[in-house]
Parts: structure tokens; sequence; C-alpha cells
């Protein structure tokens, strides 16, 4: 088995006798006792030979320097304020894409739809105010410049520039099932999963570009990289795998995992769960780009990054498998940021209400950020523009573009990043003793980086505004909750799909509800044939044929 020593592959952890390699052990120790983290040893001499392999193995997989400066520059950050510690890199190198060289903060909070942070988070000095109008672009009410970026996301579609990514690494505990979340049902008519609508969906914007750009059938290909978690990665592989990969082809699916740091007591130092192993837990959805530079697998350099770059993909679209409504490698989206010449891109939706506990994209200083509901004060949370709108308004969904070369250049970027303290009740164990200890009070931290902690290191941020009812429907809470659940999923995919419909010249009888399978229509398009029709039982449209069951 490889492993890896800050960053490098090694061969293997084990000898023929079943024990770890003595020169790999002594490296390994090396490497700890000079990051002053030696304590990890404390039992090693009385492991057995498994136990010691086991050991090993989960240390030299982990860049204990790495995890030294982020513990420094997160605590740095929780104590001052104060984002970037004075010795961290420059990022000057990467001005070309855009890309901030002169030292910022970070956004403080994380957005309400993607999940809160559990400690208060470090806090720019930085006032937020509301967007610069040029950061902004809408599709509502704005028909004449979508159609142009459509065209535009189109060609760089059939000419194979444009990619997706998935985070998908979560388990749908909150909705009564322990596995992956993509793979829920939310008792869609066809019974398909939220895997298999996205799967569907980048099929669909497959054969639409190739249709409309002239290309030749099976000549587009939109690789798909699915970052799944420890947890999730075996039965989120045989899913696809069970399910043919839903029409893809399987050479354009790329599954990669999402990494974990280990958990530090408060004075920095690794905690172990075990005598044998480290205490460990994932490392936020920002951690998304550091999983992009790590090998694929054991036997291969290649990561998600190298691969990018070999297939010609310029721009990457990336969002989170809970919403229903995603529209996965949105054409609109990729022609309006390459349009633009955006590094980064967030979609957004209007915030109406002022008390809606949802994180907002904002200014502060000359950069972009995320800002909490709760870090804004009552005045700035009311605070409307002269057409009544509020000041405040681009809700973030965690729908994001990126172009490929600022996604190389995220590492240079960590370096400055303050990642997100949790701190936590750890079960751990007495390193006099051994004996396990199960604490009633806090007694370390774990530490998360968030997607968009990246939006300060961009000069070149483009947000696109977009109809919440056609675009955005999470889901996170248990069936029968008020909102964001199952059922209100359900709700809007049917509601959309209906509007396709009946703006394509159907009827559609009172309470007759008819699913619209991506197969047939990716957005709406292509629904010609419907007009005239009566639609009078519900049902599946799958194909153009299956209409006629439904009809007067």
């Amino acid at each position: 088995m490889s492993t890896q020593i800050n960053g490098h592959l090694s061969s293997s952890t084990s000898t023929a006798a079943g024990g770890p390699d003595p020169s790999l052990i002594a490296k390994v120790r090396e490497t700890y006792t000079n990051a002053e983290q030696g304590h990890v040893f404390t039992f090693f001499d009385k492991l057995s030979p498994t136990e010691q392999s086991a050991l090993i193995a989960q240390l030299a997989d982990i860049d204990v320097d790495r995890v030294n400066r982020i513990y420094t520059n997160a605590v740095a950050a929780d104590g001052s304020g104060s984002q970037t510690p004075p010795e961290a890199a420059d990022v000057e190198e990467h001005n070309a894409d855009g890309l901030l060289g002169n030292d910022l903060s970070l956004a403080p909070g994380r957005p309400n739809m993607i999940g809160r942070s559990r400690t208060p988070s470090p806090r720019p000095p930085e006032e937020a105010l509301p967007l610069p109008e040029e950061a902004c672009a809408t599709v509502v009410n704005n028909p004449t410049e979508e159609k142009k970026w459509r065209e535009i996301g189109l060609k760089a579609i059939a000419n194979n520039e444009v990619a997706v990514l998935l985070m998908a690494g979560g388990q749908g505990t909150r909705l009564g099932s322990s596995q992956p979340k993509g793979m829920y049902d939310i008792k869609l008519p066809s019974g398909k999963s939220l895997f298999e609508y996205q799967a569907e969906r980048i099929g669909k914007l497959a054969r639409v570009a190739e249709e409309e750009q002239g290309k030749e059938k099976g000549s587009v290909r939109i690789r798909w990289y699915v970052m799944t978690s420890g947890p999730t990665r075996g039965e989120t592989e045989k899913y696809f795998k069970e399910k043919g990969y839903f029409g893809l082809n399987p050479d354009d699916v790329i599954f990669f995992e999402q990494g974990v740091l280990p958990a530090l007591s408060e004075d920095g130092k690794l905690l172990l769960s075990t005598p044998s192993s480290l205490s460990v837990a994932p490392d936020g959805n920002g951690g998304l780009y550091a999983a992009l530079r790590r090998p694929l697998s054991a036997d291969s350099p290649r990561t998600v990054l190298s691969d990018l770059r070999d297939q010609g993909v310029q721009y990457v679209h990336a969002y989170c498998v809970d919403n229903c409504l995603v529209k996965v490698a949105d054409p609109v989206f990729i022609g309006c940021c390459v349009s633009r010449q955006a590094s980064i891109g967030a979609k957004v939706v209007r915030k109406t209400v002022p008390t809606e506990s949802v994180g907002v994209l904002a200014a502060r200083g000359d950069a972009f950020a995320v800002v909490e509901y709760s870090e804004l004060s009552k005045e700035k949370a009311e605070a409307r523009i002269p057409d009544g709108q509020l000041a405040f308004r681009a809700a973030n969904i965690a729908n994001h573009f990126y172009t490929t070369s600022f996604l190389e250049g995220v590492e240079a970027m960590e370096r400055r990043m303050a990642f997100h303290i949790a701190r936590k009740k750890i079960p751990t164990v007495d390193l006099s003793s051994g004996e396990p200890i199960k604490p009633t009070e806090p007694n370390g931290m774990k530490l998360e980086l968030f997607v968009f902690d990246v939006f300060p290191f961009t000069k070149s941020l483009c947000v696109l505004e977009v109809d919440r009812a056609e675009e955005f429907s999470p889901l996170k809470n248990a069936p029968g909750s008020k909102a964001d659940c199952p059922e209100t999923s359900r709700r809007d995919l049917l509601a959309q799909q209906r509007r396709w419909l009946e703006s394509a010249g159907a009827t559609i009888k009172e309470g007759v509800e008819v699913e619209v399978t991506p197969g047939v229509s990716y957005a709406g398009e292509g629904l010609e044939w419907v007009k005239g029709r009566t639609i009078v039982k519900s049902g599946v449209v799958a194909k153009k044929e299956d209409l006629e069951a439904l009809v007067q």
C-alpha cells in the first residue's frame, strides 16, 4: 500500500512478516518528532504488528507540518481577527488570473444553506458592504443576456472545455438514512434519485450542445468528478456501477475523496482516539481544494487537477448534491462567467426578507466574502436600495464556477487562510496510562475550511442571480419538516416541470402531476410537441411516446 509523508508517496507500510517497515517507522517518527508531535508514538512499542502498521499508515498519510501551519493560522485568527500570519507565503504570482496578492481576510461565517459554523469564526476588520454592481449579473427578467450567455456556454461545452465537480460526501443522516445523500429517493413518480437526475442532466446537456453547435454525435464529453467521503465512497461507487453510470461513459466519471484533518488539543497537539489511531474529522467542504491535489489512486500520481489539464478542461462547475433543481454544467452560468472573464463565479438567489437566516455575498474592502446573517446589524439587514430590494440580498447557494487555473493556485492561497475552529468534546486517551478519556467539556478542536473561503483571493468574482423557484430547493431536513425536506424538493421539481409543459403550450388538469425526466429536457427546451395537448392523468414522460397515455 502506498503512503504519503508530507505529501510524497511511499511504496509500502508493511514488511513481508506483517509489521511495518523499520525504515518507514524511523522516517515517520523523525517527521513527527521534528514537528513536535512525537507523542503519537507513546504506545507504539506495545502495539501488535497489525496495530503498528495501521498507525504508521495513518501517520504517513498526514502532512503533519501542514496540520501545524493550519493550527497556527486558525488560532491566530480566532484570537486576534487577523487572518494571515506575517510569515505567510505570498500569492502575487497568480495575479494573471485575477487573484489578490495583498494581505486579505477570509469570510467569517458559514451560510445557513450549507451549514453553520459551530463556534465564532474569524472576523475580518473590513466592514461588510453591498456587492458592487459591476460584480453582479442576473437571469431574472433578462432574456436577451441569458440567451447570449447560453450560446457562449454551449460553445465551451461543445469544445469539451467544461467539467463538473460534485460535492457528495454527506450521508442522509438527518433524513433518516445512512446512505449517501445522492442516493436518496424524494418519491418522484419515476423513483429516480438525486444522483440519477444529475447524471441524466449531464447526458442530456451533452446532446443539446452537440445538436446546437453542430458537433458529431457522441463527441461532447462532460467529465463528472464526484467527491465522496470515507464512509460514502464504497456505496457510491457500487451504486453508480449497478445503475450503469446512468448512461454516462464510465471513463468520464471520476471518484475521489474529501480529506480529513486530525483533531487537536487547545495547544495544538494531535489527539489519539485509541493508542493505535489518531482522532480525525472531515476537513469541511472547503477540503475540496486539497482533495483535488491528492492522487486518485495509490499506484498513480494522477490527480483531479492533472486530469483537468490533461483533458483540456478550462472551466469547472461545482455544486452540492442535495439541490434537486441544480442545473448541472449550466451553460448560462458558464457563459456569463466566461464573458466577464471571471476566475470564480457564484450563483445566488434573491433574499427578500431581512430576517431570513442565510449567508449573503458581500464586499469586504476590495475583496469578496460570504457574510453570516448574524454578523449583519439590524440596520444593514434591513437596508434597501432605491428600487426597494434589500442591499444585502445575494443569498449563497453553494453553486460555483472556477477556471482551472484558479483551482491550481489555491494551494498557495491556503498558506494564508485560517481554517475555522469547532471546539468539541473529543474522546481521547490518557498518554500516561492509555486509558480512554470521555470529556464532559470541550477539550479540543476540529478544523474546517469552507468552499467560499477562497473568495477573498480574487478580484474577478462573477455573481449571477437566478430564480429561486427554478434553481434552488435544498434537501436538508427530515421528512415532514416545514422546509428543505423531501416533500418540498418533490413539490418544487414537479412544479417546475409543470411550468415547462404549460409554457410549451400544454394544458394540465388540476391535481395532475407530470414528471418530465432529464432525458427529455434539460431545462424546459425541446417540448414543442406538447403544444395543444391536454394532460389529464398523472405520470412520467421519459420519452415523447409516454405523453399519449396521459392526454385526453
